[in-house]
């Protein structure tokens, strides 16, 4: 049995890896893939937790052995996932959640096509402003750079299956929990996981 992969999108800001987080907490059947990055690390981030951190030397050797699954460069870092972690724990039947960006998904989707993709959205550009300018890690420059990303990010919310508003956190929750469960229910899932069941019954 193989589990499910799901992507998880969104510009930076909007709560991403905050709702990630809280749904980990919550359904202990989704494991989270943990990405490559060459960015530094933020206040708080444990390397092998939040992210494996390594230098742009060590990641582009990596990319060139073909170890990743995906990998992009975002606001000037580059980010990649270990495409022989994700083919285990997908072989391995454990459900699988990636927080990458787009370009991410894009590439994902190309090799896994039954990837399923969300893409979290701000209520608005200006809560997002709002958002970025008040959790303090950036520079004005930088939050100006993010800003302008974000809208070229969000143009593409339209290459994904679900989208989710995070406007209230704890609907935005309960709407990723909605889409993880409705996933796990589709008939190809349960005649996998139940097959015993089925096979007892005809």
């Amino acid at each position: 049995m193989s589990g499910n992969l799901f992507v998880v999108a969104a510009a930076s800001g909007t709560g991403k890896t905050s709702l990630v987080a809280a749904l980990l907490q919550l359904d202990s059947q989704i494991k989270l893939s943990v990405s490559y990055t060459t960015r530094k690390p933020r206040p708080g981030e444990v390397d092998g937790v939040h992210y494996h951190f390594v230098s742009e030397p060590e990641f582009l050797r990596m990319m060139g052995d073909g170890d990743f699954l995906e990998a992009a460069e975002v606001h000037g870092a580059r980010y990649g996932t270990s495409q022989r972690l994700v083919e285990a724990m997908l072989k391995a039947g454990n459900d699988l959640i990636l927080e990458i960006d787009w370009q991410g998904a894009q590439q994902v989707r190309n090799q896994l096509p039954e990837t399923i993709g969300i893409f979290i959205l701000p209520p608005s550009i200006d809560t997002l402003a709002h958002r970025l300018t008040h959790r303090g890690q950036d520079s004005a420059e930088v939050i100006a750079r993010r800003l302008a990303a974000a809208r070229e990010e969000i143009s593409h919310v339209v290459e994904f299956d679900y989208v989710i508003i995070n406007d209230n956190f704890q609907i935005a929750l309960d709407d990723l929990r909605t889409i993880i469960h409705s996933q796990r229910l589709r008939c190809e899932k349960q005649l996998q996981k139940h097959r015993g069941l089925l096979n007892s019954i005809k």
